[in-house]
């Protein structure tokens, strides 16, 4: 129930800045907004403030902003979206990807002011670190790690072996204690949201390549803030980074599935996405808001895709009609957009039919 409720409140986050740049954007461009609504129809309740609808709608996974003249329609009338020029129209459909940029950007900054945990690659950073910790940042399928229980972002305190105790202090000291031992029946030591679990496990002597003996990535990481006038440009080139590795992601991720048929990693859907942001809320605010920054960056990325339904689709619309010279078939573009929503949604079906599989 707390992991649908902090869900829900993300969600809510996301979807409200996103769509409430379209709607300032909007507004000072001085078009007609007819309805802002959270969530897709049908609607369960709503309140008319001006000019202006603010909805609740069924489902939740999403939003909108109607402005007047959206599809094309009441070309004359100043108010409405298809009057204006093409700047102002891009400038309203890009707004909540812009957004959704921002809000990263800000909630960067305050991890970064407040202390995040990082892997510490170089000395500048494990010197300033706090609270440094060996842990599990990758779990390889039916390894012996996998096997055990061993989950992602476990701590590695150290090894039992024969009435010994090991303590580690780096991903070396885990990797050599390994190797010296391996094929023989170890406890395998860590601490997972305050609670320290012993796991009993037999390092592989001969591995498959690339996963090793446990079958898992290890890194050092430590907790690292920075004065506020060092966060807020930290927060810029952490979301910039982010942006830049999201949309080489997605580009890979689409590749292959154009030229293979097949998805390189697992697509969350709401149910996963809930899932994830449950476990990151266990760790701590600072965790949340990094997580909700990843997020908020997938969403703009997504978003400005130039796909029908989405913001990129209609941006990519807008162009070709400002290069053509003359608007664009209406009902064509209605029916293109249609379908690429339709699409979209039987998408989500399909993810969160693997993500209630994978978790349930």
């Amino acid at each position: 129930m707390i992991t649908a409720v902090i869900f829900i409140i993300v969600l809510g986050v996301l979807v409200f800045i996103h769509e409430f740049g379209h709607f300032i954007f909007a507004k000072r461009a001085g078009m007609k907004v007819e309805e802002f609504g959270f969530g897709f129809p049908p609607r369960i309740w709503g309140i008319r403030k001006g000019e202006t609808l603010y909805s609740v709608n069924a489902i939740p996974f999403g939003g909108f902003v109607k402005i007047l003249g959206e599809g094309g329609e009441e070309a004359n009338n100043p108010r409405s979206f298809s009057s204006k020029p093409t700047g102002l129209r891009l400038k309203v459909i890009i707004a909540g990807v812009t957004m959704n940029f921002f809000l990263a950007v800000v909630l960067l900054m305050v991890t970064n002011f407040f202390g995040l945990r990082i892997g510490l690659i170089d000395d500048k950073t494990a010197t300033i670190a706090k609270d440094k910790q060996v842990q599990i940042i990758e779990v390889s399928k039916d390894s012996p790690a996998d096997k055990a229980d061993i989950k992602l972002l476990d701590e590695v305190t150290g090894f039992k072996l024969n009435g010994f105790f090991k303590a580690v202090s780096s991903a070396e000291d885990v990797q050599a204690f390994i190797n010296e031992n391996a094929g023989k029946t170890l406890i395998v030591v860590v601490q997972r949201n305050r609670e320290i679990l012993e796991k009993e496990i037999v390092p592989r002597v001969n591995p498959p390549a690339g996963q090793g003996a446990l079958g898992v990535s290890l890194a050092l990481t430590g907790v690292v803030s920075y004065p506020w006038y060092e966060a807020v440009w930290r927060g810029v080139y952490d979301a910039v980074i982010l942006t830049m590795n999201t949309v080489i992601g997605y580009f890979m991720l689409f590749k292959m599935l154009l030229l293979k048929g097949k998805l390189i990693a697992d697509v969350s859907g709401p149910v996963g996405i809930a899932t994830l942001t449950g476990q990151a809320a266990r760790m701590g605010i600072n965790y949340l808001m990094q997580f909700t920054a990843m997020i908020s960056i997938n969403l703009a990325v997504l978003n400005i895709i130039p796909f029908p339904a989405l913001d990129g689709g209609r941006a990519l619309l807008i162009i070709v009609e400002k290069l053509k010279g003359s608007p664009m078939n209406k009902k064509a573009e209605q029916l293109v957009n249609a379908i690429g929503f339709a699409f979209l949604v039987a998408l989500m079906v399909y993810v969160t039919t693997k993500d209630i599989i994978r978790f349930f």
